[in-house]
């Protein structure tokens, strides 16, 4: 992918004393890692894929706010959306990063690769269901995913060289087409790597759930990244109040969504009350997962809803930040509530290998991300939006006006 010359003051610039973090979550999230695989595999494999579908959540979340930022023709984003980008092109990494799971998927975590063929939950979902079928379909995903971001980010890249209006309209033609490829191959993922675990349960809202959390997650992660940037540098000149703030209007706007589509999955099956539906949530009635659901309700919904009422409270960093923060755990206990039921039936556990997990693969994507910001221009910089997102009009030229007139 072509590169644009950066300047040291459009470079990312981190204390010296912060700069090895990534490596260093690498390298003790791996070491952990590594000793669990050997000692627990099974719970290594979860945890595994724990910290893989909340980090997948990261990356699609980015790729569908600059999809909708080139449907919307969307001035305000402009100066937000090469962070956007790059958190997108993430997606080859986690492609990487799901051989693990590949290798693991049999033997420790998925049961219906060790199911009956006339098992009639799993027939009805055939041919997806079957080793073949996984497989494929996760190099299908990712082969999609990774020619959809890299392509939107290298047209925005052509764009800073010369300012041509053509790569403005061929990301809006890839976006176009891309927001259905987007919500299939999402749904896709969704339902072969997280609901596929119980794989006799039904459900025709999953796909559309993982997204409401993943764009809820991304939004409060671009949230903090954009103060950070804002305030080290990089997006100073160009981020201003509007983009904080209607980064807390989507982020309020996903709140209520998530809330409304949980709410609607859990509703419909427990109104129709059907045994194939119903047990997934029966199961996480027992011992404290019945309390990680009140959180979920209360932590998930109620808290960040009252919080992002008020306008000011878009705008304050001591409001802001800790909510952010506490989104991420959030959506690591939803994460968790759809997981990790499997192999710890009764309780809630945070273990060991879950925060290993984490550690690892935050310290490989940050790596990456931190590369790919500053080997291009922080933002968009000669996109025809960028002025309007600024506040900078310019004035018309007034025609002259004729002598009858």
């Amino acid at each position: 992918m072509a590169s644009q010359t950066t300047t040291t003051t459009d470079r990312l610039v981190i204390d010296p004393k912060w700069r090895k973090l990534p490596i260093g979550l690498i390298a003790v999230g791996g070491i952990i890692g590594l000793i669990g695989l050997f000692l627990n595999a099974k719970q290594f494999a979860h945890s595994y894929l724990l910290a893989f579908m909340f980090f997948l959540s990261l990356c699609l979340g980015g790729l569908f706010l600059v999809i909708i930022h080139h449907l919307f023709d969307a001035a305000w984003s402009v100066p937000i959306r090469r962070v956007a980008e790059h958190m997108a092109c993430l997606l080859p990494v986690m492609g990487i990063l799901f051989i693990p799971i590949a290798f693991m998927a049999k033997p420790l975590i998925y049961n219906w690769m060790h199911a009956s063929p006339t098992d009639h939950a799993l027939h009805a979902k055939q041919p997806i269901f079957t080793m073949a079928g996984f497989y494929l379909i996760a190099i299908a995903l990712f082969a999609i995913w990774t020619w959809l971001s890299w392509s939107l980010r290298r047209n925005s890249l052509n764009q800073d060289k010369d300012g041509a209006a053509i790569w403005t309209y061929k990301m809006r033609k890839l976006s176009a087409g891309g927001i259905y490829i987007f919500a299939l191959t999402l749904t896709l993922g969704a339902i072969m790597w997280m609901k596929a675990l119980e794989y006799q349960w039904f459900s025709t809202m999953y796909g559309v759930y993982y997204f409401a959390a993943s764009v809820w997650v991304t939004l409060a992660t671009l949230y903090v990244l954009t103060r950070f940037l804002q305030r080290t540098g990089p997006l100073s000149g160009v981020v201003h109040t509007r983009q904080i703030h209607d980064i807390g209007v989507l982020l309020f706007a996903f709140t209520v969504f998530y809330a409304y589509i949980h709410f609607s999955q859990y509703f419909l099956i427990w109104n129709a009350a059907i045994p194939e539906e119903t047990y997934y949530y029966v199961k996480r009635e027992f011992g404290t997962w019945w309390q990680i659901c009140l959180i979920l309700v209360f932590g998930h919904f109620f808290i960040p809803f009252l919080l992002l009422l008020r306008i000011d409270a878009k705008l304050t960093l001591p409001v802001m930040i800790p909510l952010c923060i506490w989104a991420w755990m959030m959506h690591f206990l939803d994460m968790s509530f759809n997981i990790m039921p499997l192999i710890h039936k009764e309780n809630f556990v945070l273990h060991p290998l879950d925060i290993a997990c984490m550690m690892f693969f935050g310290g490989v994507l940050s790596m990456v991300f931190i590369k790919f910001f500053n080997s291009h221009p922080p933002y968009p910089i000669k996109d025809p939006r960028l002025g309007e997102a600024l506040g900078v009009h310019h004035a018309g030229v007034r025609a002259p006006i004729a002598a009858n007139d």
